[in-house]
């Protein structure tokens, strides 16, 4: 792609995101949605392969739906109250209206079939931005709405959540799909706790947005798409692949390290909500996005393949690790001693 194209293209992902996520009227949030939606399709489809063209449709189609909801919702709430504020939802149709043009936008069961494909279908820079940043806007809107939404139809959609993005990533072999049904587990840890402590979601998506970069930059850098890939690419770089290992620990939600302080602190804020079946619930679900993440860490490090005739052996390589892939890693590992400084700032 044309430097002055991508540089055109992120410029534009940038400013789509500040004018959502600074906006408090919804025809300007609204239009700042639709111009992240405008800049991410040339980089999903830049490839010029099928499978591109048609993520970049499926991914279209989903969030032109979406935003027309999000519209509709706003103009149903505009009619009834004469408010054009987003802090100002207060009709009850126009909420559960914008809940589900936000669960589609994010990928949230029951509208989560989109996103496994669209991330298939792109490169995997593109699936960073479309599991990271462009989940952000949307998660913004829920944030400022957050006291008007109804907590029954929020728990009950993140419940199916963790338990489809857990169940439905077990028998992948391809990387990215395991990492979009990873991001629809974390997506329902953000959604249960949003009407009740919505700061507590913003803390679970930066974490997870840290840990999720520092795995897709890892494996872009090691080249990797698919599981059998994965398993030959400690012969390349073994200490990498060593912290990826751990990331990926990380990522799943295991003490010490940095992943398990988001769900720890979820759980502790449900059950002070007497919310403590819904807390074991989704606690245990989670433990099938671990089976999963633990599979993949096997694969990484601790396994070997068998070698055959049709397989080529990978070798060592020179080229220097970025600054910016140990820096993620790195936090992505030891963040947990801090728990009590990041509670107290969020």
């Amino acid at each position: 792609m044309n430097p002055l194209a991508k540089l055109i293209f992120s410029f534009s992902l940038i400013l789509g995101t500040t004018i959502t996520v600074s906006s408090n009227h919804w025809a300007m949030a609204w239009a700042g949605l639709e111009i992240n939606t405008l800049a991410i399709l040339p980089l999903i489809s830049k490839s010029h392969h099928p499978r591109a063209i048609e993520a970049a449709t499926k991914y279209f189609l989903t969030q032109a739906a979406a935003s027309t909801l999000i519209l509709f919702s706003s103009m149903t709430n505009a009619w009834h109250t004469g408010q054009w504020d987003i802090t100002q939802l207060s009709h009850p149709m126009a909420c559960v209206i914008l809940t589900s043009a936000i669960s589609m936008k994010l990928g949230l069961v029951p509208f989560h079939f989109w996103f496994p494909e669209v991330l298939q279908g792109s490169p995997m820079l593109t699936g960073l931005l479309l599991s990271t940043v462009m989940k952000f806007p949307p998660l913004t809107l829920l944030y400022m709405t957050s006291q008007s939404l109804n907590p029954v139809l929020l728990t009950t959609m993140a419940i199916l959540s963790t338990a489809l993005g857990g169940w439905m990533g077990l028998n992948q072999t391809q990387i990215r799909k395991i990492l979009a049904f990873s991001s629809i587990a974390h997506l329902g840890w953000m959604a249960i706790i949003i009407t009740y402590d919505p700061k507590l979601t913003l803390l679970n998506f930066y974490l997870y947005s840290l840990m999720t970069a520092a795995v897709f930059l890892t494996l872009n850098s090691m080249k990797v798409l698919k599981l059998n890939t994965l398993m030959t690419a400690w012969t390349k770089v073994p200490s990498m692949n060593a912290m990826l290992l751990l990331t990926l620990l990380s990522l799943a939600g295991l003490p010490p390290l940095t992943g398990f302080l988001p769900k720890w602190l979820i759980v502790q804020e449900l059950t002070k909500q007497s919310m403590a079946p819904a807390a074991t619930m989704i606690s245990m679900l989670s433990l099938l996005g671990l089976f999963f993440y633990l599979r993949l860490a096997y694969c990484t490090t601790i396994t070997l393949p068998p070698h055959t005739t049709n397989h080529m052996k990978q070798w060592h390589t020179n080229k220097p690790t970025s600054p910016l892939i140990a820096i993620l890693i790195t936090l992505s590992l030891i963040l947990l001693p801090m728990a009590p400084m990041i509670h107290i700032i969020f």
